[in-house]
């Protein structure tokens, strides 16, 4: 069996010091390749490293997070930019809106959300989305986009059926991580009658790790574990659950 981690932070500074062994473990659960999403520029040096050192397995992403957008944001948006105009990425991303910790720059996260949409159908690339607490205001900021010819998927979904309907009417594709595993995180039911073929997976190490790693550090070799729930869900054996989602994130990647 083959599969994509679509979202890993894996140039974090709680894995780097055990990439190594992180990556052999990934390499032994069938994790052909580990997609890292941008934050800031903070990460920029430690995530084109990693891409250097393992290019069969990580692929760069770039892209300034909601998270991150403070008064700083358009000295940010030109180091993303800049690195746009200079090679080619695999998506723009993590990009989006997320009023959970703060909204004190929620006015600036639109306008940073927006810009990166633009580059990404001036540069033809997909875009991967993290929205928190702002699933509905996230979605109608795309809407205008889509009908540009934007493409991407929503990362790490937690909504509900209504609003993974949405975003598979727009073309998009849901990213499935640990909270797929959490019992009363309502995901599960959510997706259950999302067609396979907008589905795929990721860890968003180290982050939401996924039962029965809770409370750990998560790393993609976990990633196993919300494969085996999503099987469950869609009563389908896991090879098949590997195909499906593989070929979806590759679709969408061009990989």
């Amino acid at each position: 069996m083959r599969f994509i981690d679509t979202h890993a932070h894996i140039y974090d500074n709680t894995l780097m010091p055990e990439i190594d062994t992180i990556l052999s473990s990934s390499k032994q659960n069938g994790i052909a390749k580990i997609l890292m999403p941008g934050i800031d520029s903070t990460c920029i040096n430690d995530m084109l490293d990693l891409e250097t050192r393992y290019p069969q397995n990580c692929i760069a992403m770039m892209g300034l997070h909601p998270c991150y957008v403070k008064e700083n944001y358009l000295e940010e948006l030109a180091i993303v930019e800049n690195w746009l105009t200079r090679r080619k990425f695999l998506a723009i991303g993590e990009i989006g809106l997320d009023f959970f910790w703060d909204k004190t720059f929620t006015e600036q996260q639109y306008k940073a959300f927006e810009i990166q949409m633009q580059w990404a159908i001036d540069f033809n690339t997909p875009i991967v989305i993290h929205t928190r607490n702002a699933m509905g205001e996230t979605i109608e900021a795309v809407k205008p986009f889509v009908k540009k010819g934007l493409r991407g998927a929503f990362h790490c979904f937690s909504g509900s059926y209504e609003s993974a309907k949405q975003i598979i009417d727009m073309g998009f594709y849901l990213g499935l991580g640990g909270v797929l595993t959490y019992k009363n995180a309502g995901v599960a039911e959510a997706i259950k009658d999302i067609p396979m073929e907008y589905l795929f997976l990721e860890t968003d190490a180290p982050y939401l790790p996924p039962v029965p790693y809770r409370g750990k550090r998560n790393e993609p070799a976990f990633m196993i574990e919300v494969a085996k729930k999503l099987a469950e869900i869609k009563q389908l054996p896991l090879h098949e659950i590997a195909s499906i989602t593989t070929t979806n994130a590759e679709r969408l990647f061009g990989l």
